[in-house]
């Protein structure tokens, strides 16, 4: 008898014995591979800690050229590469920006962490952190974020009171408004606004790019359906996107408007809303809720419709082009006074007296 060859030997072991055991190899050396970029990640922020303490503090680095071009030729030459002057001032910044270890997420690589220093404010920078941790976000994906100024949108957006919501977290109850944003940013679509552009090709682009279109929506958006059909009696209904949130475990209904909100628009919105409830909503989801994408939003419908109960429809503007850190800004401004207008009106009404 002749040889069994290697491909007749491996044709005897069981798909499910040999899925289970490769399984476990794959396991394992991605466990490996977390835990020894972990411990680089540590092992920066430990050089970064020496650098800033043998310069004697985060403000003085009088002689911090000379020292760090100095370390940067001896570990060069004793570690390879890696450890030019640049990298060496990203551990001492690292160390700035992240004194205290132990908040630090082991999920995350030097790669996460370089482009987490670039964000100067303490709050934005640990929310960055724990958010790209939480969701698994690549580099990629965290560096969009960042340069789309996600946590500024979400202040400006879910958070009309930053000072009431932040006394208020512990007490408070999950609501619809924390994770809506506006506005939502498409750029990746490479649209432009222009007058022929039809919401079905909007439609059609969002669909081709959804994985950075949920990226954009943010934490707990699954896709359920596009054009999803809804018959009542003899009549048809169209919902643009269909989502399913899993945190607020709900229905999220999408439909996309291109130009100037109208009364129309959230009338509509609120009828599928009541109509998708009684035909597709389970007994053990929370009401649905319905989010307008337009081009153009209408302070006027926002304040006297459905809109302006936040609970069930919201209207959010889309962009297809970056804002500028001035116009976000600018609706930052408009959504505080907006707020305190608010407040206002109920203190003068009496209202929650």
């Amino acid at each position: 008898m002749g040889e069994i060859s290697k491909r007749e030997t491996a044709g005897i072991v069981p798909a499910d014995f040999y899925n289970r055991i490769s399984g476990i190899l794959s396991s394992a050396r991605k466990r490996a591979y977390a835990a020894v970029n972990y411990s680089m990640v540590l092992a920066y922020w430990e050089i970064g800690r020496s650098i800033v303490e043998e310069q004697g503090g985060a403000e003085r680095a009088a002689y911090g050229d000379k020292l760090i071009e100095g370390l940067s030729a001896r570990l060069t030459e004793d570690f390879g590469k890696g450890f030019d002057a640049s990298n060496l001032l990203n551990m001492r910044r690292f160390y700035l920006a992240f004194p205290i270890q132990d908040a630090l997420r082991p999920e995350l690589t030097w790669t996460h962490y370089r482009k987490l220093i670039t964000v100067k404010d303490d709050e934005a920078r640990a929310w960055y952190m724990n958010e790209a941790a939480d969701e698994q976000w690549s580099t990629r994906q965290l560096d969009r974020q960042i340069s789309t100024l996600y946590y500024d949108r979400l202040l400006a957006s879910r958070d009309k009171a930053p000072v009431v919501a932040e006394a208020n977290e512990k007490l408070a109850q999950i609501a619809p408004e924390h994770f809506i944003k506006d506005p939502y940013v498409l750029e990746f679509l490479d649209l432009k606004n222009y007058p022929a552009l039809r919401e079905s090709e909007l439609e059609q682009a969002l669909i081709d790019n959804l994985q950075d279109f949920l990226l954009e929506l943010g934490t707990g958006f699954c896709f359920v359906a596009r054009q999803k059909l809804m018959r009542y009696d003899d009549e048809d209904f169209y919902l643009d996107l269909v989502f399913y949130h899993a945190v607020l475990k709900c229905y999220v209904l999408i439909d996309l408007k291109i130009g100037k909100l109208t009364h129309a628009d959230v009338g509509q919105m609120d009828s599928y809303i009541r109509m998708f409830d009684a035909l597709r909503k389970r007994d053990d989801d929370n009401p649905t809720i319905g989010l307008i994408l337009c081009s153009q939003k209408n302070e006027a419908i926002a304040r006297y419709s459905a809109l302006a109960d936040g609970k069930q429809v919201f209207a959010s503007k889309y962009m297809l082009e970056l804002p500028s850190i001035e116009d976000l800004q600018e609706q930052m401004e408009a959504s505080r006074r907006e707020f305190e207008n608010g407040v206002a009106l109920e203190d003068e009404n009496g209202v929650g007296e």
